[in-house]
C-alpha cells in the first residue's frame, strides 16, 4: 500500500550530506491531501546539529503550511552510504518525539516491509499541552 512512498523515501535518500557517519537515510511524508514531502540527513561537523530525514520532511512541511495532525505516513529509508536499504531503519528518539507530536499516535510509520503505528514506537511519549 505504502509502497510509492518508500520509493521516494529511497530516492531521495542519495542526496544525503552524510560525510561523517556515512549512513544516508531518506524519508518521504504523506500529508492527509496527498502531498508528499521528502527529506534526507544532512550532517555537520558539529554532530548534535545535524537534520534527521524525518525532521527535514516535516519541516518542509510544516513551512508549506501543514500544520499538526495533517499527516497520514511517512516511509523511512537508511544504510550505510552506497548500499541497498534492505532493512528497517527506526526512527531515533529526536525523530519519534517530533512525528508523535506533529503526526499523532495514528500516523503510519513505513520501515521496509512493515508499517507500524507511532503508538507502537513511542508508547508513552513526552507531551505538553499546546
Amino acid at each position: 500500500m505504502y509502497e510509492e512512498l518508500m520509493r521516494k523515501a529511497c530516492e531521495v535518500r542519495a542526496n544525503a550530506y552524510c560525510p561523517y557517519s556515512h549512513f544516508a537515510v531518506g524519508a518521504a511524508l504523506l500529508a492527509k491531501d496527498g502531498t508528499v514531502y521528502t527529506g534526507c540527513n544532512v550532517e555537520n561537523g558539529s554532530y548534535p546539529v545535524g537534520m534527521c530525514a524525518e525532521r527535514v520532511a516535516f519541516g518542509k512541511a510544516i513551512a508549506d503550511g501543514k500544520t499538526r495532525g495533517d499527516f497520514e505516513a511517512i516511509a523511512i529509508a537508511g544504510a550505510p552510504a552506497g548500499e541497498s536499504p534492505d532493512a528497517p531503519c527506526y526512527p531515533c528518539g529526536m525523530c519519534r518525539q517530533v512525528l508523535m507530536e506533529l503526526g499523532g499516535g495514528e500516523l503510519k510509520v513505513v520501515l521496509h516491509d512493515r508499517v507500524y503505528r507511532m503508538n507502537e514506537l513511542l508508547p508513552c511519549c513526552f507531551a505538553l499541552s499546546t
